[in-house]
């Protein structure tokens, strides 16, 4: 990380001090072979057919993203404090991209004792337990199952209502993992623990007066997080809306609901969640009645620190439950990951990781529950080895593993 303190010599008004600033220029440079293979297999009264594709891949991101950003800050006086936070995402596998937009993270903020207020783009304040309270996070093969259920359905929801959230970035996964035009607001520090933010994201939608449905709202996200901590337990709520529709009939929108926590013991630290993720749709005229889809997941896992390293491992579930009622129409989907992190000083570190998947009932509904080992499982938006789900095959498992290196500054 390199570091800029830039005194602010000049002074305004006579009487006022110097405002202190600070510039920092930081990033991350991660780089691995990764192997991914997916298989499928038939099901019903298909006569009995395998398909397996698989790929080998020199990637970026298997222990954490890519990325390159610049972040600064600047003393007002009196607690008061002026920032601001650009990040982009690097494909450094390739170099096909640098920085070619802010999208992992575009804010300024204001901040003293009442806490922060922050507008631009950002994650979602839904997303955090996703990422917090697994072993893996979301990069890698190991990536928390649930986060990539919520990719895969908020990326394939996006499609099929209109295209893809926030102009494509973040793999089309806007709404789950972040969200543009956001105003958030943080609680301050020093409530004996307790942290949490609510967050608002416009639309930005024209609305025309002789439009009779009204203007539609989608892109919209709403949401909040309240957590609370004492350096070695750790447990939050999270909650979100995201609008893909609003107008009537076809209106539907994406609510995420979840609970995570840990608890360091020195020696092991577990960690936990629980998510439900409801997609509603009301009433069209084939669905009067309207439907609405659920996806119940659970992860635990550990972190075991071994001398200069730290054992990874995590077991998830997700549980899809169709909306249309019929019966045979679920599909569950469970992953095992194990890794290991080995520190070879505060920025550089040497990793290794490993999951295996499998899917049943994948026919159901294959396109979010074709769970594969990458973080989106979506081969238009995210080139990979992909499921058949055509001709009586199903998804039915998948394997990858990463072994790469990673360096932070």
């Amino acid at each position: 990380m390199k570091k800029l303190v830039l005194p602010l010599c000049a002074l305004a008004a006579a009487g006022t001090a110097p405002a202190q600033s600070s510039l920092t220029l930081f990033g991350v440079v991660d780089a691995g072979i990764s192997y991914y293979s997916v298989k499928s297999r038939s099901w019903g009264a298909t006569l009995p057919q395998e398909v397996t594709q698989s790929q080998k891949v020199l990637s970026n991101s298997g222990y954490n993203s890519s990325r390159i950003g610049f972040r600064g800050t600047e003393d007002l006086g009196g607690g008061l404090a002026a920032s601001f936070w650009l990040e982009a995402p690097v494909a450094n596998d390739s170099g096909a991209s640098g920085i070619a937009n802010f999208g992992r993270r575009s804010t300024v903020s204001l901040s003293g004792p009442f806490g922060e207020v922050r507008l631009g783009r950002d994650y979602t304040a839904s997303f955090w337990n996703d990422a917090v309270f697994d072993p893996f996070g979301v990069n890698g093969v190991g990536t928390n199952l649930v986060a990539v259920v919520n990719s895969n359905l908020a990326a394939s929801r996006a499609l099929a209502t209109g295209g893809l959230l926030g102009g494509g970035l973040s793999a089309g996964t806007d709404s789950y993992l972040r969200t543009s035009n956001a105003i958030s607001y943080f609680l301050p520090a020093g409530l004996a623990g307790v942290y949490g933010q609510v967050q608002y994201a416009f639309h930005e939608n024209t609305k025309v007066s002789s439009v009779p449905a009204g203007t539609s709202e989608r892109g919209r996200y709403v949401g909040g997080r309240l957590g609370w901590t004492d350096g070695k337990a750790d447990v939050a709520l999270g909650y979100g809306e995201s609008t893909l529709l609003s107008t009537l009939p076809n209106a539907e929108k994406i609510k995420s609901l979840n609970i995570g926590g840990s608890y360091d013991f020195g020696m092991v630290k577990i960690l936990g969640e629980w998510s439900r993720v409801r997609d509603v749709r009301d009433g069209t005229v084939a669905l009067p009645l309207g439907a609405t889809d659920r996806y119940d997941g659970l992860v635990a896992g550990v972190n075991v620190p071994v001398g200069p390293g730290v054992i990874r491992a995590s077991v998830a579930r997700v549980n899809f439950k169709n909306g249309n009622s019929l019966p045979d129409s679920d599909a569950s989907v469970n992953k095992l990951a194990l890794g290991y992190v080995h520190n070879l000083s505060k920025r550089t570190a040497l990793y290794a990781s490993v999951a295996r998947i499998r899917i049943r009932n994948g026919h159901n509904n294959p396109t979010v529950m074709g769970v594969t080992p990458l973080v989106l499982s979506l081969p238009a938006i995210l080139p990979q080895p992909a499921y058949v789900s055509t001709g009586g095959l199903e998804p039915r498992s998948s394997y990858g593993y990463d072994f790469g290196i990673r360096h932070a500054f």
